[in-house]
């Protein structure tokens, strides 16, 4: 049991929290033009949509929220179809946030998987920080300025999961 007493809930039952909805938003930031955020990275547009996007399309606030909570939902169904271990609130809404990043088949193949679903709850917290290349380099190199934000929220991440043990 965790530190906090708190039980693992089975993942059919778990939905991702506003607070954690809107800590993407935030994290993702918005743009109403579809823009490349990182050099070598795709196309995004709203909140970090990247499905069918192409240079030149627009969004406006209310049809970024509405496609952001659509996405969402698509990596929450990705994490109740891989993840066969009851979790905390506040691990699902990290791995979902993950999720929302690096896209649901990446994350259902992760090592984070791997150990959650060997009730390995410590280690899957880890895995998140293997998620720190982009396009070959190493985004945890000490002051990289290429992606230092993709490690900054690696970072976050893992505290968020972490504390939840």
């Amino acid at each position: 049991m965790n530190l906090h007493n708190k039980p693992r809930l089975v993942i059919a039952t778990l939905s991702l929290s506003a607070a954690a909805f809107v800590g993407i938003l935030t994290r993702e930031g918005y743009s109403d033009q579809a823009m490349i955020p990182v050099p070598g990275d795709v196309p995004t547009v709203g909140f970090g949509t990247t499905h069918g996007v192409t240079l030149g399309d627009s969004t406006t606030p209310v049809k970024a929220v509405q496609r952001a909570l659509a996405d969402a939902s698509q990596f929450e169904g990705a994490i109740k179809q891989c993840v066969k271990v009851p979790l905390l609130q506040a691990e699902y809404d990290a791995y979902t946030d993950i999720a929302y990043n690096i896209g649901p088949t990446a994350f259902c193949k992760s090592t984070m998987v791997r150990r959650l679903n060997v009730h390995d709850y410590s280690g899957a917290c880890e895995a998140i920080l293997l998620f720190k290349m982009f396009k070959g380099f190493d985004c945890s190199t000490p002051g990289n300025t290429r992606c230092a934000g993709l490690w900054k929220d690696r970072l976050r991440v893992h505290g968020q999961c972490m504390r939840a043990q």
